[in-house]
């Protein structure tokens, strides 16, 4: 797909209200790197406040790779709050949320505190399209064939060097190999391998690779009853293989390898067709690929999300085994916590340290997720203890306490922000509870705060351009108020205006004139 290239013009305010005035004459307020589904994500969380955004992918088409990607529960109430909820359900098919932690098959324990406590299970270059659809509506632009090859940074901004080959990237750009080109904010989402990573000089700590996994799509050439039986034979200790329909006459098959090799070369039918024998004891006949690939256990983390002014967000801040099915959601909600933020250092209203709680947020939850399933792979493992340890967990995930913290952990609805001292729903995202409009998520499309009152006595004042207010004592609450970031994190509970104004001023700076 070669998308549509518009240019976000800047709002006729834009160099009265932005904090940063002296760079008002970049071409762009953020270039992102990489238009997968964290740099479309954020692309459009920032057009939502009007900010002059370009993604730069490097890759002039679309992955061909149709690998089906599941969207957790809190990425599905993301999805909601911005109005792309109807859109995923259409392109994807719902399943249980259950079975998520190292596979162990426990049903969801009842009532889980979401209006959307499901999976839905959609291939990855559809919600790629959706996202990057989303963001060109908006007003985001996109390039394709472009990829950053070099930035500098100063106290204005930040100047980027596109690699050579690349089409042109907006007005004063000369459209040859190397051109520059002017942005307040870079911010690199641009995957494991990271270029704007590198070229910042943030260390990437972690494990390398123990273990590598084929994973493909292809034809089969033995009856489906024979498969299905050899699955459930070896799918007892082996927790790493199947052969599952995938629709067309195809199979999607994931077989262990036969050790490390070079993620850049892709797998070959044969080999394959190898370890299909070596563990199965057939090859199952495969045939006529549609695509194959590789993927290990290489387990990293940032050391630093943020340096000045060029930011990491998904595959560029974390990586992880793909167990769980979490790294997609992770990075999405990266996008959705900096996004609004990154929105207002430019639109000129963040408080100091808002952008700070990027990452003071989001990376104990990338270290959660990242021990999360190195515990997971431990427990895929055919060797006797990790084995042993894999029934004992299942024997305690009949405890639906145990049960249910496994499933929040891994749909990331358990998630708390730290704060302060306060009462324990506040940092947790709230569920889309009812209202008198309808549902919460359809008053957040926006990307503005709510403050929700249930006294009808307070007020947002002059926090009026940011933070919309809803009078309404019926709402499904037991808080008397609260105030909702644009994220759905609840920011304040109580009744007090006084206090509400603290915290309005907290995170969303001082009110306006």
């Amino acid at each position: 797909m070669n998308s549509p290239q518009f240019t976000a013009e800047p709002p006729a305010t834009d160099t009265e209200t932005a904090s940063d005035t002296a760079s008002d004459a970049a071409t762009f307020d953020v270039v992102i790197a990489g238009c997968g589904p964290t740099g479309a994500m954020l692309a459009a969380e920032l057009r939502l406040h009007d900010v002059r955004v370009l993604v730069l992918e490097k890759e002039t088409e679309p992955t061909p790779f149709v690998r089906v990607v599941g969207l957790h529960i809190r990425s599905l109430e993301l999805m909601a709050m911005r109005g792309l909820l109807d859109r995923v359900l259409e392109h994807g098919r719902r399943r249980p949320a259950a079975g998520f932690f190292a596979g162990i098959g426990k049903p969801a324990p009842e009532s889980l505190d979401s209006a959307h406590a499901y999976l839905v299970g959609i291939p990855q270059p559809v919600i790629v399209r959706l996202l990057e659809e989303h963001a060109i509506r908006l007003g985001a632009q996109v390039r394709r064939g472009c990829a950053v090859a070099g930035f500098e940074q100063d106290d204005e901004g930040v100047t980027v060097e596109l690699a050579a080959g690349g089409t042109p990237a907006g007005e004063g750009v000369t459209g040859e190999g190397g051109e520059r080109l002017r942005t307040r904010y870079l911010v690199g989402c641009d995957g494991g391998r990271s270029t704007v990573r590198k070229l910042l000089g943030v260390g990437f700590p972690g494990e390398p690779s123990r273990t590598e996994t084929l994973m493909g799509e292809m034809e089969v050439g033995v009856p489906q009853e024979e498969i299905a039986a050899k699955v459930t034979e070896i799918g007892e200790t082996n927790k790493r293989f199947w052969l599952r329909p995938f629709g067309g006459g195809a199979y999607s098959v994931v077989v262990p390898a036969a050790g490390v090799g070079d993620r850049a070369e892709p797998p070959t039918l044969q080999d394959f067709k190898q370890q299909l024998r070596a563990i199965a004891g057939t090859d199952f006949g495969v045939h006529s690929p549609r695509w194959l690939s590789r993927f290990g256990d290489a387990t990293r983390l940032a050391e630093r999300y943020r340096v000045g002014r060029v930011l990491l967000a998904g595959d560029a801040a974390h990586i992880h085994p793909p167990t769980g099915g979490q790294g997609l959601n992770l990075g999405v909600q990266d996008a959705f916590n900096l996004g609004w933020k990154l929105a207002a250092q430019i639109r000129g209203w963040a408080p100091e340290t808002l952008l700070d709680t990027y990452q003071a947020e989001r990376h104990p939850v990338a270290e959660d997720v990242l021990d999360n399933t190195r515990a997971q792979m431990e427990l895929h493992s055919p060797e006797p203890g990790p084995q042993a340890l894999r029934r004992l967990l299942t024997e305690l995930m009949d405890i639906d306490e145990v049960n249910r913290r496994l499933i929040e952990k891994i749909t990331a609805i358990g998630i708390r922000y730290d704060f302060g001292d306060g009462p324990d729903l506040l940092g947790r995202r709230l569920r889309d509870i009812e209202v008198k409009q309808g549902h919460l998520y359809g008053l957040l499309h926006h990307g503005r705060g709510l403050l929700l009152d249930r006294t009808a006595h307070l007020t947002v004042g002059g926090w009026s351009d940011r933070v919309d207010h809803l009078a309404d004592p019926t709402a499904a609450l037991d808080v008397p108020c609260l105030l909702l970031r644009p994220d759905g994190h609840i920011a304040w509970i109580g009744d007090d205006q006084q206090d509400l104004d603290a915290h309005l001023s907290r995170w969303f700076g001082k009110p306006a004139d």
